[in-house]
This record gives C-alpha cells, sequence and structure tokens, in this order.
C-alpha cells in the first residue's frame, strides 16, 4: 500500500537562524506544522494502544514539542548526529522518513524500520547519524560524542545533540561524558529535557543541590545555559539557534537546560495521580502548541491555519490506515541477522612489524620473528594502526605508559595522540564513545585494563554494541580487549573470567588465543570484523616464552579451533592458558598410560564452531572439557551441551567439566592455586574419572 504524499506544508525540513528574524511567519508555520502533526500522532497512538491494536506500550511527547521539533530543523541533517528521546516524535518525523515509517514502528509490522525487533520510538536510522536509543538514556549521550568525533575526524563540521531528562541526569554515564566531551573538546550540545519528573518523582527529591541543572557545567569546564520551551515558541527556537551555532563555532560541549511539560505520564499505563492538585490543569495552561496555533490565525489569512489542521490530519489518519493495513512481521531469517554479514578479509600487508625500540623498527622485517604473546598484540596493533587508517586504540594508561601489561607499548610515539589515546576512568562512557565511533565508520579498539573492569562497560557492551545489528541494522565494527586469568595474585577484582558473564547475551563475537601466533591473527580477525569482538587476553601468557610469529595468510582460520595433540581416548576441549595446562597433562598420560587425548584449542569462544569437535567425540566416545573460569554456570557447561545433547548415547563416560571452584578469586599464591585448574589438579581429576 503506497504512503500518502507529504502535505506541502511539511515538505521544509531545515530552518536556519536567519529565517528567525524580523518576519518569521513562514518559519513559524514550518514549526507548527511539524508540532502539530507530532501532538496528533501521538494522542492518535495513544487511542489506538488503548484499542489494542498497538502492543507492549507507549510512551507520548505531548509537551515536548516545542523542544525537539525546533532542535531537529535547525540541526544539519547531512552532517550533524543526534539521539532522540523516547518523547521526541516530532524530532525524528522532522529528522528523517516518511510519517507511515514511524508509525509502522509503533505497530511493530512488516514495515517497521527495524523489522518489528524493537519498539515504538526506539529506531532512530543510524545511516542517517539518528542513533537508535536504548531505555537506559544516560548509556546515549557517549554514543553521540563517538559519532561526533568521528563526523569531525573525517572533516565534516558536525554538532552533535545529546538529549536526556531530568531523571537521566542523575545516572553516572551523563557524568563521565561530559567530562570525557570537555576533555576531548567534541561539539556536543548536550540537552536536558527537564519536565520536572522521573516517572513520578519529583525533581526537588532527585537532587540535593538544588534544581538548575544547567549549572553542572561549570563543573566540566564548559558552557550551560537554560530555556524555557514552555514559552514563546520563537523565542525558544531563536536561544536554541544560538546554542547550536555557538557549539558549531567553537567546536566545544555546551549544557542546556529546557524546561518542558509533561502533558501525558510517563508512558500510556501511567496515572499521574503523583502530581500535585492543580498541577496537570497548570501545564495545559502552559502549552506553548495553543498559543503558537492562536497567533498565526491571527497573523495568516483567515481559514490558512484551520486548512493546514485539516491537511495534516488528514494525512496522519490516511497514514494509520496504510499501518494498520501492513501485514504482521514476519519471524523467517530473524536468526541471520544477529550478526554483521562477512564483509570479507581486508587487504593486508604480508609482514608483521617487527617490535618497537627507542630507536625505531623495520617496517616489514624478514621472515619469522621469536615473539611473546604481548610483543605478538602490539605488532598486530601496530600493523592495523599503519595500514588502516580507519584505526584507533584507546583506553586507560596506553598511552606515554604503554599499557598496564606494556601491550601498547610505543603505539603513541609512532602514531600521535589523535590515534593512540589516554581515556578517563569511565569505562561506561569510554566504550559508549567508541560505539559511536564504530557506528560512523571508524573502527576502534579499546583496551580495558583488567578484564574486571569491564563490568563497568555492561550496558554498553551487552545492551548497546552487541543488539545493535539485530534491532537497528548497523554494523558496529568494534575491538574489546581484555586482559583476563589469574595466577599472577592480582586477586578478586583482577582476574575474573567473564567469557560466560559476557557471552550469555547474543550478538558478541568473542576470540581467546593461547599463542603468540594466534593472538596476532586474532587481532586482525577481530579488527576487520562488522560486529563488536571480545578479544580475551590471559596475562599470565603475555611473557610466557616466545614463539615464532609470521604473516600468516590463514589468519582468519582463528575462527575455528585448532587440534593441539591427537589420540583416541578421549577429546579435551579448552582455551586460553589452560590449553597449555591441558599439553602438559596430556603430555603426561600419553608417558605414564600410552593414553591419548585428542586436544583442542577451541581459539574462538563465539560464533561457536564445533564440527570438528564433533567428529572426535564421534571417534573417542569421551569428553573432558577444561576451562579456568568457575564450574557453575561456566562456559564448559554450554560446551558440554552443545557437544553431548544430539550424540548422548554414543559416550562411553560421563562427561568431566574441569574448572575453577564456585569462590571469588583468592589472593594468596597458595589459596589462587587450589581454587584455579592447573597441572596437577588436572592429572588427579582425570585419574579418577578414567578409573
Amino acid at each position: 500500500m503506497a504512503f500518502p504524499p507529504l502535505p506541502p506544508v511539511l515538505t521544509r525540513r531545515h530552518l536556519a537562524a536567519a529565517d528567525l528574524g524580523q518576519n518569521p511567519a513562514e518559519a513559524l508555520l514550518t514549526l507548527y506544522a511539524w508540532m502539530h502533526l507530532a501532538r496528533a500522532a501521538d494522542n492518535r497512538i495513544l487511542d489506538l494502544f488503548r484499542q489494542g491494536l498497538i502492543r507492549g506500550t507507549v510512551t507520548g511527547g505531548q509537551g515536548n514539542e516545542s523542544l525537539c521539533v525546533p532542535l531537529a530543523l535547525l540541526a544539519d541533517k547531512a552532517t550533524d548526529v543526534i539521539s532522540f528521546t523516547h518523547r521526541d516524535l516530532g524530532g525524528h518525523l522532522v529528522w528523517s522518513g516518511h510519517l507511515c515509517d514511524h508509525l509502522n514502528q509503533y505497530f511493530a509490522n512488516a514495515g517497521s524500520p527495524t523489522k518489528a525487533r524493537e519498539g515504538n520510538i526506539h529506531h532512530g536510522d543510524p545511516a542517517r547519524r539518528s542513533l537508535p536509543m536504548i531505555s537506559h538514556l544516560g548509556a546515549m549521550l557517549s554514543n553521540v560524542a563517538g559519532a561526533t568525533d568521528s563526523q569531525r575526524r573525517l572533516g565534516r563540521p558536525a554538532v552533535g545533540f545529546a538529549s536526556f531528562g531530568d531523571g537521566s541526569s542523575s545516572t553516572g554515564d551523563v557524568h563521565e561524558t561530559m567530562n570525557l566531551a570537555a576533555l576531548l573538546g567534541l561539539p556536543v550540545l548536550f540537552v536536558i529535557q527537564n519536565n520536572g519528573y522521573a516517572y513520578s518523582t519529583p525533581t526537588e527529591e532527585q537532587f540535593a543541590a538544588g534544581t538548575e541543572l544547567w549549572r553542572r557545567a561549570a563543573g566540566y569546564g564548559i558552557e550551560g545555559a537554560r530555556v524555557d520551551a514552555t514559552g514563546d515558541v520563537l523565542e525558544t527556537a531563536r536561544v536554541l539557534a544560538a546554542a547550536v551555532e555557538r557549539v558549531r563555532t567553537t567546536g566545544r560541549p555546551y549544557l542546556l537546560e529546557a524546561s518542558v511539560l509533561r502533558l501525558r505520564g510517563h508512558a500510556a499505563y501511567d496515572t499521574g495521580d503523583y502530581l500535585r492538585p492543580g498541577e496537570a490543569e497548570g501545564f495545559v495552561a502552559r502549552d506553548p502548541l495553543p498559543r503558537l496555533r492562536a497567533r498565526l490565525a491571527a497573523e495568516l489569512p483567515a481559514g490558512r491555519i484551520e486548512a493546514v489542521d485539516a491537511e495534516l490530519n488528514a494525512f496522519l489518519e490516511a497514514g494509520v490506515r496504510v499501518a494498520l493495513a501492513t501485514p504482521r512481521p514476519d519471524p523467517a531469517g530473524m536468526a541471520d541477522d544477529l550478526f554483521a554479514p562477512d564483509a570479507g578479509a581486508m587487504p593486508w600487508q604480508p609482514s608483521v612489524p617487527a617490535p618497537a625500540t627507542a630507536g625505531g623498527a623495520p617496517a616489514d622485517p624478514a621472515g619469522p620473528q621469536a615473539l611473546n604473546l604481548a610483543q605478538a598484540l602490539n605488532a598486530g596493533l601496530r600493523k592495523i594502526l599503519r595500514e588502516r587508517p580507519e584505526s584507533l586504540v584507546l583506553g586507560q594508561d596506553i598511552g606515554t605508559y604503554g599499557g598496564a601489561f606494556k601491550v601498547t607499548d610505543g603505539l603513541l610515539r609512532e602514531f600521535g595522540r589523535p590515534r593512540v589515546f589516554n581515556t578517563p576512568l569511565a569505562e561506561s562512557a569510554c566504550t559508549g564513545y567508541a560505539i559511536g565511533l564504530a557506528l560512523n565508520g571508524h573502527r576502534p579498539i579499546e583496551e580495558f585494563q583488567f578484564a574486571d573492569f569491564a563490568t563497568e562497560a555492561a550496558t554498553q557492551i551487552t545492551l548497546n554494541a552487541a543488539t545493535m545489528r539485530f534491532r537497528s541494522g548497523a554494523a558496529c565494527p568494534l575491538v574489546l580487549r581484555l586482559p583476563c586469568g589469574g595466577g599472577l595474585t592480582f586477586g578478586s577484582f583482577h582476574s575474573q573470567e567473564l567469557e560466560s558473564f559476557f557471552l550469555s547475551m547474543p550478538g558478541l563475537k568473542a576470540l581467546y588465543p593461547s599463542t603468540p601466533q594466534d593472538a596476532f591473527n586474532a587481532l586482525l580477525a577481530a579488527y576487520e570484523d562488522d560486529n563488536p569482538v571480545l578479544l580475551l587476553e590471559h596475562k599470565a601468557l603475555y611473557r610466557r616464552g616466545r614463539a615464532p610469529v609470521a604473516w600468516d595468510p590463514a589468519y582468519r582460520d582463528v575462527w575455528t579451533p585448532r587440534q593441539v595433540r591427537a589420540g583416541d581416548f578421549a577429546t579435551l576441549v579448552t582455551y586460553g592458558e589452560m590449553v597449555h595446562v591441558a599439553e602438559e597433562a596430556a603430555a603426561y598420560f600419553a608417558a605414564e598410560y600410552d593414553l591419548g587425548f585428542d586436544v583442542f584449542d577451541l581459539r574462538a569462544l563465539a560464533p561457536l564452531r564445533l564440527e570438528t569437535i564433533r567428529a572426535s567425540l564421534a571417534r573417542t566416545g569421551r569428553l573432558v572439557v577444561l576451562h579456568e573460569g568457575r564450574r557453575t554456570h561456566g562456559f564448559g557447561a554450554e560446551l558440554v551441551a552443545r557437544l553431548v545433547e544430539e550424540d548422548f548415547r554414543a559416550l562411553k563416560a560421563p562427561p568431566l567439566r574441569l574448572a575453577a571452584l564456585d569462590l571469588p578469586v583468592p589472593f594468596a599464591p597458595e589459596l589462587e592455586q587450589a581454587f584455579r585448574p592447573g597441572r596437577d589438579s588436572v592429572i588427579e581429576r582425570l585419574t579418577a574419572w578414567i578409573g
């Protein structure tokens, strides 16, 4: 069913500051038309929800139009970056797409821009730099910062628009991102939509330091101001235009607090019974939309505003008919969109950079080099930075210091601060910033000092980056380097194995190399993937001896298991440092009992490709899974389930899981040795299992 044609009054999607000058009648009509459509659409959507024709719930932007519509009209939609909130339907309508696209999103039908995989207003338009929102609104600010920085790095004079509510302004992500933007000098307009309530909690119950939220700007060394978006719409638009121009010319962040009205509750189910007596009526009396209409009715020719209203209302109803007639979504192929498709190998030079030295290093040494795992990763990072201009490396202390484990040593000296830079201790905002960069064409590599600290960025990693492709269709090429594992007496907060924690959430890929060659290959393979990839690096392997590292044309094979030893008695599957433990144990049983193990280094934890291991298990009939993480809910449980659920009757013995104790990682070396698997404990458990 064809979409209804756009009314002429809606053909204008941009306003410049000059349009708001002495005779702004046409600008006011443009503002009114989009505000009226947004209000009418929000009201109609609420009606359709109450009729059961729209599922889930809906949030309304009634009272927010005088802020989001002018902002969207004033933005340069060819270069700027924006994230709208759940109250910004008017902004979405202006930014891109047809009314029917947005209605289809609410109906979650086959015409939904997200293929009905995301609800009501959570869609965005990443191809046009309208970033799809998640309900954790504070987490969206850093995505805008990253995408805006990406635009600037590409030579485009973009401004970022990051909107959030007074309630969201309490979250740590907001503070982290404003500090990051100030530190990096990013041109982002941070807009607090203050309607006085975070769901039902009034502003004065949210903040002890007063309710003038814009004054926080001084704490970050940036400018700030306040605008009353409940008053004259033209004056509001002028203040917004001045703020946008200020950000665009200074290239610096700016905090703007805007007073808006909540004419409906938080969502369709919100009765608003927490409002003070007479407050709801006061909101209606201050509504700027009827006042703007009255002004236009007085200034325009007789009957003009009535004709505009009728045209817009008819357009809306025609759009509703289209949405109602659009088929329901088809679940076929849904799983195929979890990951972005393989984009193919990048055109790498067939070389491995030599380790960095104070005097420099040859760019293209001949033959294999003896490197430890940390040096192999350093070589991979330097290769990527040399050959891929869209790459950059970020993380805490990775610059002059070279990272907590010296993996980034020398990179700042060779490539400079724009490509290799320290970040503040703000894992969530920095990961969100990296997501924004990735959405706009850059390919960031972020180092966490320890994998444990990635829990601070769990929302960004698991609910934002991991779901991006599925819910928006956008690729998110991002490498997250996670130094993990124990054995070095670092205690509970620097020794975790978190693969099960993260990989229980769909949309993440993960590689866990155990040799220097695989580490080099894994970094290249992860980098060229169009999905977020966790690169798990066991800290005890960083300097566990050296091995030859050469250019490997088959570097992408790191996505499949590697057979380490051959044997007929049992199939042993492991990864990370435990590969070396497994090799030692297997050598013991071969020498002492003439029992051979098929030992496999899994290498890729997600996606799992187990065909060769299944073939081995079909031959041996016995399965052992060894990993350093804890046993309960550990990754070994998933491996056992995947490998035996189809051929359980072919097993000659119960599967054996070897893992760490179900305890926090203890500190003392004697305790840590008892906590995690080691050569002797693995041999002891295997002996009991065999007997």
